[in-house]
């Protein structure tokens, strides 16, 4: 009986080194694969921070191109604004001229030309002359009589005004052809040719 029991006490100390060694050996595998996903996880951690950094960078850099580009786009805005300025200053100077100018003794001749030239250009027998206001009281009919026989056509001054600075406006009786001889009419059909030449005076580019 002693030597049966021995015999089992000495297989059970087998089998509980066994399951030691075994165990052990569960657990250094167990440590060993703990730390491989320690690993593994530290590198994709490691990984990620370094893609959120260069994303970071990425969009910041963009972030900083895109306010850069945002920042000429509204400088450059700001200086056509300036130039534009500087260029309606000097148009507004040449009306503050124009209006000294319908002033002066030398208008009146002026205002004949441009009614001859707009007469020429409607190209008809009669023709109505319009003018604002005060053009109306100086331009006599005698003076129209002589532009008509100059012209070989029948001129007559309109009972209605124009509101215009100075020139003007004439047309055929039924109003089908008319020609806008005005100074803001002039002015308006110079601007673009003018603008080019203010901006290369003032600032040696081109508007």
């Amino acid at each position: 009986m002693a030597n049966i029991e021995e015999g089992l006490a000495s297989i059970a100390n087998e089998i509980l080194d066994d399951v030691k060694k075994e165990s052990k050996k569960i657990i250094r595998d167990a440590e060993t694969k703990a730390e491989e996903i320690l690993r593994d996880a530290k590198t994709e951690a490691e990984s990620k921070r370094l893609s959120f950094l260069t994303n970071a960078n990425k969009k910041s850099e963009l972030e900083q191109k895109k306010m850069q580009s945002l920042a000429e786009i509204e400088i450059r805005n700001i200086q056509l604004q300036i130039k534009e300025n500087y260029i309606n200053d000097v148009f507004d100077k040449v009306l503050t001229r124009l209006k000294q100018f319908v002033e002066s003794d030398s208008y009146l001749s002026c205002l004949l030309t441009l009614i001859e030239e707009a007469v020429k250009k409607i190209d008809s027998e009669q023709a109505v002359v319009y003018v604002n206001s005060k053009d109306q009281k100086m331009l006599k009919s005698s003076l129209l009589d002589e532009l008509s026989k100059k012209l070989k056509k029948d001129l007559m001054l309109a009972k209605e005004s124009v509101n215009c600075l100075g020139g003007c406006v004439v047309k055929t009786p039924d109003g089908k052809l008319s020609h806008d001889n005005t100074f803001e009419k002039r002015l308006h059909v110079l601007r673009p040719t003018l603008r080019i030449k203010i901006a290369k005076m003032l600032f040696q580019v081109e508007a």
